[in-house]
């Protein structure tokens, strides 16, 4: 997935950078105003009623020790012009409870005078307010009235803080108006400042963009108010050129490209069609050479069988010679025997040697012929499953003794053994046929390639079922496959017998018989002086459908 950056325009960028900084500059300005403001208005209340304590606590020595509380009274009652002023309490210390009474009371909120019969304040109270102490909306404070060192009481004064502050407030409504003032002279600034900056911006941009659309790079950009925008249009109007002069130069390209692609096509139509007439060719002689290919695995395939018929011929020729002679031998001592009959001069001896003779001949005369039965019906099975594809049950390991019966021409008077190692009574259902000429092929080609006529050789065949799969391991101790051949030794015409009666079509049938026939897999491993072995695995079923 492509990630893409974020794009901020110029404008905003200008905006919110200028009236941001602008913003923070100003709100911290006002706020250290406002915290220097407040602090030294603070500390003006605080020397304000400081003053004022002080100012009546020397107003009031004299009428105290005089014990003049009505003059000190209308004394008071001038502060009434002072309206931040709310209570002024004058204390008096009677030596002879040692506590401290209220003598006069000024009251600017009821207009009381004088109240002595409660004190405002206590004793604990008293020592708390000996600095100012501000609270909601005032600020009280007490202050020692003292004569020759002595302190006669105290005043307690608390006044408005209100009154004191609506300055402040005027103030601080001053520095908003002056934020907001200020706050819009910098969005103005701003915006003017984007709009000299972005302008020239968009008239390139708009100028580019047209010209991207039309795809008319001969306009040029129009000289621009500021200096900076100026050299930008004027670079973008000299690329403009480059662009228009390359453009011309690859329309000329083209055209010649155009002409050389047509030159080009008409090489390569007549090429194709003198190509299409060679694969034509190609493709018949291809299919000739695959007829032909078939036609020699067919080939291979009677010659196996003419093999087995050469064989078979000759080995039903002995048994069949001898019964013919045993049954000449019998008909002349017939002959004799009737002959003797008719003349009278059968002797017991004679008779008694013709039925001995009589039935050895009828005993040679059937063991031949039993064989020979033998020989044929065996040869039969096997011809009848070689030139047949149809599935059937049976039984492998009488198979496998048909093939070898068969075999047995070739197999009488060499040194070699076969084996088989399977279940006597191992029924399963499959095309014999092709079983048949693939064992009959493997069996062959051992015997020529693997033994190659050498004084000793065994063959081990093994048959398994697994599930539904069949297997067969097929092991001989010959002289085993050379690693030139061995992968490629199922294809058609490899031998190692070139011009010694080696077709090379042998395990090339197999393996087609294999693999298309049975639709199974056979594989080979093998090495040099350690024989060969071959693996062939194909699906079965345990009853006929």
């Amino acid at each position: 997935m492509q990630i893409t950056n974020k794009i901020t325009s110029i404008r905003r960028s200008i905006l919110s950078t200028t009236l941001g900084f602008t913003f923070v500059v100003v709100l911290l300005v006002i706020l250290y105003i406002s915290n220097l403001f407040f602090t030294e208005s603070k500390q003006q209340i605080n020397n304000n009623i400081t003053s004022w304590a002080n100012y009546i606590a020397e107003l009031s020595v004299q009428d105290v020790q005089n014990e003049t509380y009505d003059n000190l009274a209308s004394k008071l009652d001038k502060l009434k012009e002072n309206k931040a002023i709310q209570y002024v309490d004058i204390y008096k210390y009677h030596t002879d409870n040692k506590n401290f009474g209220i003598v006069v009371i000024y009251d600017a909120i009821t207009g009381s005078k004088s109240d002595p019969s409660t004190n405002r304040l206590s004793h604990q109270e008293k020592d708390a307010l000996t600095v100012p102490l501000m609270e909601d909306s005032h600020i009280k404070l007490v202050t020692p009235i003292i004569s020759d060192n002595k302190e006669l009481g105290y005043v307690y004064i608390q006044m408005n803080l209100r009154t004191g502050l609506s300055f402040n407030n005027h103030l601080m409504i001053v520095f908003i108006l002056l934020f907001f003032v200020l706050l819009m002279t910098i969005t103005t600034i701003s915006f003017k400042l984007e709009n000299i900056i972005t302008t020239p911006l968009r008239v390139i941009s708009t100028g580019i963009l047209n010209m991207s659309q039309t795809k008319d790079y001969t306009e040029r950009l129009k000289p621009m108010p500021y200096k900076e925008a100026d050299i930008l249009a004027r670079n973008i109007n000299n690329f403009l050129i480059r662009i228009e002069k390359n453009i011309t130069k690859l329309e000329v390209a083209e055209q010649h490209s155009l002409a050389l692609n047509i030159e080009l096509e008409n090489k390569v139509a007549k090429r194709s069609d003198a190509l299409k007439e060679s694969n034509q060719e190609l493709l018949s002689t291809l299919e000739k050479l695959h007829q032909y290919q078939d036609h020699l695995v067919e080939s291979e395939k009677m010659a196996s069988l003419g093999d087995m018929v050469a064989g078979v011929a000759h080995e039903v020729n002995t048994p069949i010679g001898l019964g013919v002679t045993a049954s000449t031998l019998l008909s002349d001592r017939l002959l004799e025997i009737k002959s003797s009959f008719d003349d009278k001069s059968l002797k017991s001896s004679q008779l008694k040697k013709f039925l001995y003779e009589g039935e050895e001949n009828v005993g040679i005369i059937y063991r031949n012929l039993k064989r020979a039965a033998e020989l044929i019906s065996s040869f039969k099975k096997v011809a009848v499953d070689q030139s047949s594809e149809e599935f059937r049950q049976f039984n492998f390991a009488e198979l496998f003794d048909e093939i070898l019966l068969t075999l047995a021409p070739k197999m009488q008077n060499s040194p070699y053994k076969i084996s088989l190692d399977c279940p006597s009574d191992l029924l399963i259902v499959s095309k014999p046929g092709p079983i048949n000429q693939i064992m009959i092929n493997l069996i062959l080609n051992s015997i020529a390639h693997g033994f190659d006529e050498r004084e000793h050789g065994s063959i081990q065949v093994t048959a398994t079922k697994q599930g539904e799969l069949f297997l067969i391991s097929y092991q001989d101790d010959g002289i085993g496959i050379s690693p030139a051949i061995k992968d490629k030794i199922f294809e058609p015409f490899i031998t190692t017998k070139r011009g010694e009666g080696g077709s090379g079509l042998g395990l090339h049938l197999v393996y087609n018989l294999v693999t298309q026939a049975l639709g199974g897999n056979i594989s080979l491993d093998s090495d040099l002086d350690k024989g060969a072995r071959f693996e062939i695995s194909f699906p079965i079923s345990e009853q006929l459908l």
